[in-house]
């Protein structure tokens, strides 16, 4: 089975511990992954904010860098999400049929990480090791367009030593949602409040999701928190990978 990476580019840019540790458990789990080097940016910012044709040559970029592959990763909901489902939206719209033809052959091997685990490789006990309390949102792209479901949480409550709590509210909105959190900064604001008053009450050392652009978001409000309240505000942000490549040999 032929695996790629897709790391996505808040992972490349700013996170990519996640895309080492997705490398690390599949080859802890037998699997060689290859990384594509002309792999960019999926286009979901510009389709977002209504530029579908900028997102052109990003679409095309994609299926030609990951053509070929049995399995193409991502540890984002949110980016998977946008390939499976708006790629092809994209080609449509700026009507380039050959395009939208090549998007078809490559979007069903696109994988969120928990999908690809669950669903592909049929695992929920990874091997990890994680002995601290652990609570988990389960970001907007992954719950409401993938349909993730408790696969995450299959795959966490197979770790041991961990302490999983539940999330309060765990379905609600973080207020992130990309340029949602600049254009409407009151709106986000607010539930970014709820969310953290939520992770707060569980008393979680580690707040785990499958996006580290939520990650990001609550993290910020978190660390703005354990400044005032250092109790309250104590949780951490880490990426689902992360916990699932931790072993006792190797610590978060």
């Amino acid at each position: 089975m032929r695996i790629a990476l897709f790391i996505t580019c808040i992972n490349d840019a700013m996170y990519p511990d996640t895309g080492k540790a997705v490398v690390a458990l599949l080859e802890k789990l037998g699997h060689t992954v290859e990384f594509p080097a002309a792999q960019s940016c999926c286009g979901q910012a510009h389709f977002n904010t209504g530029y579908r044709r900028d997102a052109l040559p990003l679409v095309r970029r994609f299926v030609e860098a990951f053509d070929g592959y049995d399995v193409v990763v991502t540890p984002s909901g949110s980016c998977a999400g946008m390939i499976r489902e708006n790629h092809r939206v994209v080609a449509q719209h700026c009507g380039d049929t050959a395009l939208a033809a090549a998007v078809d052959e490559v979007t069903p091997h696109v994988y969120e990480l928990s999908e690809l685990l669950i669903d592909v490789l049929g695992v929920e006990d990874v091997g990890a090791y994680f002995p601290h309390r652990v609570t988990y949102h389960p970001t907007c792209h992954s719950l409401r367009m993938l349909r993730v479901g408790d696969r995450p949480l299959q795959l966490l409550r197979a770790v041991r030593g961990i302490d999983l709590v539940e999330l309060p509210r765990a379905e609600a909105c973080c207020g992130f949602g990309g340029t949602f959190a600049v254009k409407n900064s009151d709106v986000s604001e607010a539930m970014l409040a709820d969310k953290i008053s939520d992770v707060a009450e569980t008393g979680a050392d580690v707040l785990c999701a499958g996006d580290n652009s939520c990650l990001m978001h609550i993290g910020g409000g978190l660390s703005r928190l354990q400044r005032s309240d250092p109790a309250t505000g104590r949780a951490r942000p880490l990426h689902l990978a992360q916990i699932l490549a931790s072993t006792e040999e190797r610590e978060w």
